[in-house]
């Protein structure tokens, strides 16, 4: 179990600061979206290595992504 929280948490954190660029570029263009699928292959490798069961993606994974995202957004640097 402490593999998916590493996971989960992982998948958070590497997904702010590609929210923060994605927000910062034109909407659905081609960096719009690398911003968004980059860090995916990395959570994959991770959870292969960790040999964490596909059923728990959908569920910690991608939200944790999903709000890392919304989050890295929502940052301003002044």
């Amino acid at each position: 179990m402490s593999s998916i929280l590493l996971i989960t948490l992982i998948a958070f954190v590497v997904h702010i600061p590609f929210g923060y660029l994605r927000s910062r570029s034109k909407k659905y263009s081609l960096k719009w979206f690398m911003y968004i699928h980059i860090p995916i292959p990395f959570i994959i490798l991770i959870r292969i290595i960790t040999n964490t069961d596909y059923k728990f993606i959908p569920l910690f994974f991608i939200l944790a992504a999903v709000i890392g995202q919304f989050l890295g957004g929502k940052l301003e640097f002044n």
